[in-house]
């Protein structure tokens, strides 16, 4: 971004795209679209089939809440949608029996993370999850660098006490290592994208990005976004939008989010692809939820990140 009037049609962008999609979550949500399978229990064996999506939604609503940067509608929206997501939990008992019966999984601290940041505390989970500091198995759990990153920031804005060496997770990934930038590929980009967001917390910490990572992003980002951009990965463009407010002041111009507000649909859908979108509102809903999510952080971080550089040169 070179000028104010390109910061000013950016931001408005984001936030007419980003408005649009928290919406469309809103309300299928309210409609019970996004409720538990009746027969979930703390066992469910596939967390992506069954609170997955709605732990991502509550991330999305408590960015908008956390960051503030949103207007008043937007705001009440995103409250409701966290009460909606909490209720679905029985306001964190079912996390707490989850961790408690199956203590090496990562879940239900990734997803508390999410309430806790915005105000909603269950203390017997917070109990819990600070006895797990004081042993060695939960923490010998074998997970992707990116994924060890994700626990890590998740006991981070709980509050739990540990402190992990974040320069290791950090050169452990993909991303720290700086390879070779035409070898990334689909999944890899998605790999890139949750490095970047657990070492900032979505943008709150940029400091937690090493210089070098930072310095590394903001030449290759450019790049990247144009080839997903080709392909019509348009999800995967949206995420690496969320990493380009992460860095600092957003390098990518404004085409590529006048790209991604051309495709949302009345509704506020956003496809996550250039596949057809189904007709069946509930397949649709399933397919392309993770999309409003990433459209609402994008948004949200993005205003943010401009606002706060913006006050910075006051």
């Amino acid at each position: 971004m070179t000028d104010a009037a390109t910061d000013t049609e950016l931001l408005a962008t984001a936030q007419r795209w980003s408005s649009r999609a928290l919406h469309w979550l809103h309300t299928r949500y309210r409609t019970g679209q996004g409720d538990l399978p009746p027969d979930a229990t703390v066992d469910f064996a596939d967390p992506d089939s069954a609170y997955k999506p709605l732990g991502e939604a509550a991330l999305a609503a408590s960015l908008v809440l956390r960051d503030g940067v949103a207007g008043a509608r937007d705001l009440e929206a995103a409250r409701d949608l966290m009460d909606l997501c909490w209720r679905q939990l029985h306001g964190g008992d079912l996390l707490y029996e989850r961790q408690l019966r199956h203590m090496l999984l990562t879940d239900p601290v990734e997803t508390y993370a999410h309430f806790a940041r915005v105000g909603y505390r269950h203390q017997p989970l917070e109990d819990l999850l600070d006895s797990f500091t004081r042993l060695r198995a939960p923490n010998a759990v074998e997970l992707l660098p990116n994924r060890r990153l994700a626990v890590a920031n998740a006991r981070r804005v709980i509050g739990l006490g540990d402190r992990p060496d974040w320069t290791s997770l950090s050169a452990a990934t993909w991303l720290g290592a700086l390879p070779e930038p035409w070898a990334v590929d689909w999944s890899t980009g998605y790999s890139i994208t949750h490095t970047v967001f657990h070492l900032t917390d979505w943008g709150a910490r940029p400091e937690g990005l090493p210089a070098a990572v930072r310095d590394y992003l903001r030449d290759w980002l450019p790049v990247w976004v144009d080839i997903w951009l080709e392909v019509g990965q348009w999800d995967l463009v949206g995420e690496l939008l969320i990493v380009d407010a992460c860095v600092g002041a957003p390098v990518c111009d404004s085409a590529t989010w006048d790209r991604l507000a051309a495709v949302q649909h009345p509704d506020g859908l956003t496809p996550r692809d250039t596949d057809p979108v189904e007709d069946d509102p509930a397949e649709a809903f399933r397919d392309h939820e993770h999309t409003a999510v990433v459209a609402v952080i994008a948004g949200t971080a993005t205003l943010s990140r401009v606002l706060d550089a913006s006050s910075a040169t006051r």
